[in-house]
C-alpha cells in the first residue's frame, strides 16, 4: 500500500505536489478541528442538561412552599375542603418534578440529595393524611394547627433548604465544568499556534474558529450568571410569610375583619406579583405594586412603628427593570433602618430623571451607618462574591441591573449614622415594555 501510494505522488507534477502540499498540513487541524467540535458539542449537552436540571429546581421552590402552606391552612381551617384544595396536585406534580430532575441528573451526589428531598415530600405526604383523618373529628383542631406549625411548616422549609443546597452544588458543578472546558480550549490553542506557526492562513483561521466558541462560552457564562440570580434574587422570606400568616389568624381571632381582609388581599398581591408567570423583566408600575402590597402588609404588622409613602410619577411605568428589584431594598429600610431605631420610623420611595436615566430612591430615617459600615456595605456589594450575608440583597439587585443593563447603571448608598439612609438604583430610561 505504502509503494503504491509513492508511485502515485511520483507521476504528480510538480504544480500538483505543491497542491499537494498545502492540503496536507491541513490534516492535522482538521482533526484537531473535529475533536475540538465533538467536546464542544458534549460539553454544551452536559452544560445545557446541568442548567436545565437548576432552572426545573429552581421553578420548583419559589411555587411550591407558600402555595402548599396556604393551601393546607385553608383546609384546616375550614376554608377548603380537601378534595376541592390543590394538596393532592401539588404533592402529584412535586413528585413529578423530581422525577424529571432524577433523569436530568447524572451524579450520584445530586441523585442522593434528590433522595432526601423526595423523603422530604413523603414526610408532607404523612403529615396531610394525619390532618385529613383529624378533620372532622370534634377537638382536633388544634392538633391540626399544631402539626400544621410544627410539620407542615417545618417540612416544606426543609424542602426548601434541601433544593438550595441542590441548586448551590448544581452550579459548583457548573462552573467546575466551565474551568476545565477554558483549560481545555487554551490547551488546544497552544498545541495549535506551536504547530502551525509557519501557516499564516491556518492560524488566522483558527484564531476565527477558537473567538467564536470563546463569544459562546462567553454567552453561556452570562446565561449560568442569570441562573445564579434568578434562584437568590429576593426569595420570600419564609419568617415573613409565617408572621404574616400569624399576624392574620390574630387579627381573625379579635375580629377584625376587614382588617383581615385587606392583609390577605396584600398577600395575594404581593405573591401574584412575585411569581409574575416566571418574567424576570417587568414595568416600574409592577415592581412598584409589589412594594405596595408588602408594606401594606408590614404597615399593618408594624402600625405602631413604620409609616410609608410611595412617589413614582406615572411616566415612569412602562420602563423595565428587574423584578423584585424594590422588595429588597425596602425591606432593607425596615429591617436594617426602622426596626433598629426606637419610636416610629418613615420610608419614602420616590423617583426622578437624571439626564437619560431613572433614579428610584428608598429613603429612611433610621438609624443610618457610620462612614465604617457604610464604606463596609458599599465594597460588599461591588464585590464579586460577598462574604457578608446581610448584604446579599442589596448584591443581588446591583449585579442584576448591571447584567441587564451595564456597568453604568446599579444601586448607589448614602447614610447617615443616626439620620437614616437613602438606597437608589439607576436604570434607562430607553427600555420600555
Amino acid at each position: 500500500m505504502r509503494k503504491k501510494l509513492l508511485e502515485a505522488y511520483e507521476r504528480l507534477t510538480l504544480v500538483s505536489r505543491i497542491r499537494f502540499s498545502y492540503i496536507i498540513p491541513f490534516v492535522p487541524i482538521v482533526f484537531l478541528t473535529v475533536f475540538t467540535y465533538y467536546n464542544l458539542w458534549l460539553f454544551n449537552r452536559q452544560y445545557s442538561g446541568m442548567i436545565n436540571s437548576v432552572v426545573k429546581a429552581s421553578s420548583f421552590n419559589m411555587e411550591f412552599k407558600s402555595d402548599f402552606d396556604y393551601e393546607t391552612y385553608m383546609v384546616i381551617v375550614g376554608q377548603r375542603a380537601m378534595k376541592e384544595s390543590r394538596i393532592e396536585e401539588m404533592l402529584s406534580g412535586a413528585g413529578q418534578v423530581i422525577k424529571d430532575l432524577r433523569e436530568l441528573t447524572n451524579t450520584s451526589e445530586s441523585v442522593e440529595r434528590l433522595s432526601t428531598i423526595e423523603n422530604y415530600l413523603k414526610n408532607l405526604e404523612n403529615y396531610v393524611d394525619r390532618i385529613e383523618k383529624n378533620i372532622g373529628r370534634p377537638g382536633t383542631y388544634d392538633e391540626n394547627i399544631q402539626i400544621w406549625e410544627n410539620d407542615i411548616q417545618v417540612g416544606t422549609s426543609l424542602l426548601q433548604e434541601s433544593f438550595y443546597q441542590y441548586i448551590y452544588y448544581e452550579v459548583k458543578d457548573l462552573d467546575s465544568e466551565r474551568q476545565n472546558q477554558t483549560k481545555f480550549f487554551n490547551r488546544i490553542v497552544s498545541i495549535s499556534i506551536g504547530a502551525y506557526v509557519v501557516v499564516v492562513i491556518l492560524v488566522i483561521l483558527f484564531s476565527w474558529f477558537f473567538n467564536r466558541q470563546l463569544r459562546q462560552v462567553q454567552q453561556e457564562q452570562i446565561q449560568l450568571r442569570k441562573t445564579e440570580f434568578l434562584v437568590l434574587q429576593s426569595q420570600i422570606n419564609p419568617h415573613f410569610l409565617y408572621n404574616t400568616l400569624d399576624a392574620i389568624t390574630w387579627l381573625a381571632e379579635s375580629g377584625d375583619q376587614e382588617t383581615v381582609v385587606k392583609m390577605v388581599g396584600s398577600l395575594s398581591e404581593f405573591f401574584r406579583t412575585s411569581l409574575n408567570h416566571g418574567k424576570d423583566i417587568v414595568t416600574v408600575s409592577e415592581d412598584v405594586h409589589h412594594i405596595r402590597s408588602y408594606l401594606e402588609i408590614q404597615s399593618i404588622r408594624y402600625q405602631d412603628i413604620l409609616e410609608y409613602e410611595i412617589d413614582v410619577p406615572g411616566k415612569f411605568n412602562d420602563i423595565l427593570i428587574p423584578k423584585l428589584t424594590l422588595q429588597p431594598l425596602v425591606e432593607n429600610a425596615l429591617y436594617h433602618g426602622i426596626k433598629n431605631k426606637r419610636g416610629g420610623g418613615r420610608i419614602a420611595v420616590t423617583a426622578r430623571q437624571e439626564n437619560d436615566s431613572l433614579v428610584i430612591s428608598v429613603t429612611d430615617n433610621g438609624v443610618g451607618m457610620d462612614e465604617e459600615r457604610l464604606a463596609q456595605v458599599r465594597d460588599g456589594i461591588s464585590e464579586k462574591a460577598p462574604e457578608e450575608k446581610g448584604i446579599y440583597g442589596l448584591y443581588n439587585v446591583n449585579e442584576r441591573i448591571r447584567l441587564h443593563f451595564g456597568e453604568a447603571y446599579g444601586v448607589q448608598i448614602e447614610s447617615v449614622s443616626g439620620e437614616g439612609s437613602t438606597i437608589s438604583i439607576r436604570l434607562p430610561l430607553s427600555y420600555l415594555s
